[in-house]
């Protein structure tokens, strides 16, 4: 594709940049997206449908913030979830009148965000939303009464508003082939793949005790249920860090062979994955950046053998950083568990194809991205 060419006005004058993310409430892969895209444009302005002190990161807390007027609703930064029917319009509400360059990243509703003729709107996208797509049924079948109903109702306007903005982005990114090709399907966009950013500041090697990890929000798609039990049928002990609506349940099931930690600081979760005999990851991710964190460590991952865990776990071969089990199953992952057992991994191989993920790799190939579609970009960058 030829470059694109800005306006006249912002050829001769400064660019003005702005950095778009869905919402900033918890800090997460996204919100380190965000934050690296933001690092390359020193004096973008930041906007989001909603956000909070402890979900920004610091790099930004000097930037200059917008927020939609769900900022101002009732509960919506703790329930900005369930605020779906109400994100179209949250997103045309951001305005981004006077920008030349929009990058944004998202999950789903802020590449309805309204720009200027003749700008150039570049959506990095974590995923379509799957609940929309993909997994529109599972998700409402977990739902119930009132809020079942007005997912129902909404869905179907959520989804044609989505369509839509997607034909007004300029370009899209995905951060897996995975994603892209979700892309593709629902938006009938061709998408080119950048890897999300792993902060390798934290990685250290240490001598793997005899116990297995799972890290990560406790959440029902994780299925870390399976990994519980597999740990339970071969003995084999686990440890799980983090916290969310699932844990109670998860200690419900789990045995004496289970250790929860509950929520951890940055720095005592990578000691975690540098302890760890192996990650254990039961979920079907878009991209996953706890196997690749765990793996920075020099630990391996026995995995599900599907959607972003195919490209950041090497499953087979002589320089294998992992084991793949193929179904979402106790069973399944008692049997990757056995293979795992008998194999043998090389640390300072697996640390070096987390390198591969490292912020520096995605900060330059962002860079090049730009630089061969909107040379004028070269103007606002500074020198992440």
């Amino acid at each position: 594709m030829a470059p694109t060419r800005l306006p006249l006005a912002a050829r001769l004058e400064s660019v003005r940049v702005a950095i778009v993310h869905h919402w900033f409430v918890t800090k997460g892969g996204g919100e380190r997206v965000a934050e690296c895209l933001a690092s390359l444009f020193p004096d973008a302005e930041v906007f989001t449908l909603v956000a909070t002190p402890e979900g920004l990161p610091e790099s930004l807390r000097g930037r200059v913030l917008h927020t939609s007027f769900l900022q101002r609703v009732p509960l919506a930064r703790s329930y900005h979830r369930h605020m779906m029917p109400l994100y179209p319009a949250a997103a045309r509400s951001l305005d981004l009148r006077g920008f030349d360059l929009v990058i944004s990243s998202d999950s789903g509703p802020v590449k309805a965000v309204r720009v200027d003729p003749g700008a150039v709107h570049l959506c990095y996208c974590h995923s379509p939303m799957r609940y929309l797509y993909d997994g529109y049924e599972q998700y409402r079948g977990q739902m119930s009464g009132l809020v079942r109903a007005l997912f129902t109702a909404s869905a179907g306007f959520v989804r044609r508003a989505d369509v839509a903005a997607a034909e007004r982005v300029t370009w899209f990114l995905a951060n897996s082939r995975y994603v892209a090709e979700r892309i593709g399907r629902v938006y009938g966009r061709e998408a080119e793949v950048i890897h999300p950013p792993i902060d390798l500041s934290l990685a250290r090697l240490a001598s793997p005790g005899d116990h297995y990890l799972c890290a990560g929000r406790l959440v029902g798609y994780k299925r870390t249920e399976i990994l519980i039990e597999a740990c339970r049928r071969l003995g084999r002990k686990l440890r799980i860090a983090g916290a969310g609506p699932e844990e109670a349940r998860l200690r419900r099931l789990a045995g004496p062979e289970v250790t929860f930690l509950g929520q951890l600081s940055d720095d005592a979760l990578w000691q975690q994955y540098a302890e760890c005999r192996a990650l254990l990851f039961a979920a079907d991710e878009d991209f996953g950046m706890v196997p690749l964190e765990a793996q920075a460590c020099g630990r391996p991952v026995v995995c599900y053998g599907a959607g972003g865990s195919l490209e950041t776990v090497r499953g087979w071969g002589p320089s294998a950083t992992g084991v793949y089990f193929p179904e979402q199953s106790a069973e399944s992952a008692v049997e990757g568990m056995e293979r795992f057992e008998a194999c043998e991994f090389q640390s300072a191989a697996i640390q070096a194809w987390a390198n591969a993920f490292a912020t520096p790799v995605f900060l330059r190939r962002i860079r090049e991205f730009l630089l061969a579609r909107v040379p004028e970009a070269a103007s606002a960058m500074g020198e992440a």
